[in-house]
């Protein structure tokens, strides 16, 4: 049975349309992605934290749940929004449909809506909150349900009801994220048998594929990185992985002596929900850790605090980058990669202190998409090289991490 759904976002549009995955009322803040393809990484990216998302691609669903392709165990989201879903999914590797999927996970969706017209409201006002309710069938919820959306719609109460809308905040969001792809975790050897079965190897920055894996392997075997976790994605531990290099997650509550003492030759700095600055005793963590003369590497949320620990600042950007299509610019060599993103923040390009320098700037805007360490063995990007989103993509920057690991020995640290 077709159910409706209603969308209230904060500036007071609502939008009515059907629910799909969970039934219930939710409260996020909403934002949209511009991915084509890419929908189960979207909902399994612990980026997502207390979200709503909007897919601008109008058929979303059409090749089904594909666990292997999950970028954590399970859903972070809050609410899913498309124009279309497909409940008869076509792919070989398919295991369910999107529908289930999100009835599984307690994901509650809203379909046959204009996706089009919410993703040029958030263009133009910036990211909001929003919530969505949904009708049940059950008589007692449906008569609460009701009386909310009457709130929202009633020139009285709509006021009050939007400025508690707008009000309500996302708590601090790494330490609910954080060791959530642990569960789904591989052996190297699985890793590199994948890999090579669906060619998703390690690529140069001449965009060719180093099809022999031992090869690839070969410069990181002998060398532990830790894995800082703070909502990474599972793909970023493959990728380490695939470079022979001997990976060791920890959680974001780690400290500075406790990863000293685990002696590493290289540390990755994850991706992760949230406000950078709303976690200043991580940060106070990575400073430490960043004048120790340990090798970094830091994508998106990691990207920011090591930007941060080192004295830049960051701003919330409008309505954010997110999708695998954005444009970045690398400085020292004026070459456009397509890349793939997730983040409502970035790093202020007039902020950067000594020893820091712009190696990537967005191609639309001009912000902050990759900084390059002088005074340290650190560099870090604000997209997601993991993410395979082009032809000649950035993964090569994951090789370029184990050349610093090698230019650093732990034995000649100060």
């Amino acid at each position: 049975m077709v159910r409706k759904a209603y969308i209230i976002l904060a500036d007071g549009h609502v939008f009515e349309g059907k629910a799909f995955g969970a039934l219930g009322c939710v409260t996020g803040e909403m934002v949209f992605t511009t991915g084509m393809v890419g929908y189960l990484e979207t909902l399994t990216d612990p980026s997502y934290y207390g979200q709503i998302i909007v897919q601008t691609f109008p058929l979303i669903g059409n090749y089904g749940v594909i666990p292997s392709d999950f970028e954590s165990a399970g859903p972070h989201l809050q609410g899913y929004v498309v124009r279309e879903y497909c409940d008869f999914p076509s792919n070989f590797r398919s295991q369910g449909t999107l529908d289930d999927f999100l009835k599984s996970n307690n994901v509650v969706g809203v379909y046959d809506v204009d996706t089009r017209a919410i993703t040029k409201l958030i263009r133009e006002a910036g990211v909001m909150n929003a919530r969505i309710l949904t009708f049940s069938g059950d008589s007692q919820t449906d008569q609460k349900v009701q009386e909310e959306l009457e709130k929202a719609l009633n020139e009285h109460t709509k006021d009050s009801y939007l400025k508690e809308l707008a009000s309500l905040d996302i708590p601090a969001a790494i330490p609910k994220v954080t060791g959530s792809a642990e569960s789904i975790s591989q052996s190297s050897e699985e890793v590199f048998k994948q890999s090579a079965l669906y060619k998703a190897v390690p690529v140069t920055p001449e965009g060719q594929k180093v099809m022999d894996l031992e090869a690839a392997a070969r410069k990181g075997k002998g060398k532990k990185v830790l894995l800082w976790d703070f909502g990474a994605k599972a793909n970023i531990r493959r990728e380490l992985q695939k470079r022979g290099l001997d990976v060791v997650t920890i959680k974001a509550q780690t400290t500075a002596e406790e990863i000293f003492a685990m002696k590493p030759d290289g540390i990755m700095l994850s991706n992760g929900p949230g406000d950078p600055s709303q976690n200043p005793d991580i940060i106070a963590q990575i400073k430490t850790v960043s004048d120790s003369g340990i090798p970094l590497f830091g994508i998106c949320m990691g990207h920011q605090l090591l930007a941060l620990a080192r004295g830049a600042k960051t701003y919330k950007l409008k309505y954010g980058h997110r999708g695998g299509n954005q444009p970045v610019k690398e400085l020292a060599t004026g070459r456009v990669y397509i890349s793939s993103q997730n983040h409502g923040y970035a790093v202020d390009n007039d902020t950067l202190p000594a020893g820091a320098q712009l190696g990537f700037v967005n191609a639309n805007d001009g912000t902050c998409e990759g900084i390059i360490y002088t005074d340290i063995p650190a560099f870090s990007v604000q997209f997601h090289p993991e993410a395979a989103s082009g032809p000649l993509d950035t993964n090569f920057l994951f090789d370029n991490f184990v050349e610093l690991i090698q230019k650093n020995p732990s034995d000649k640290r100060k």
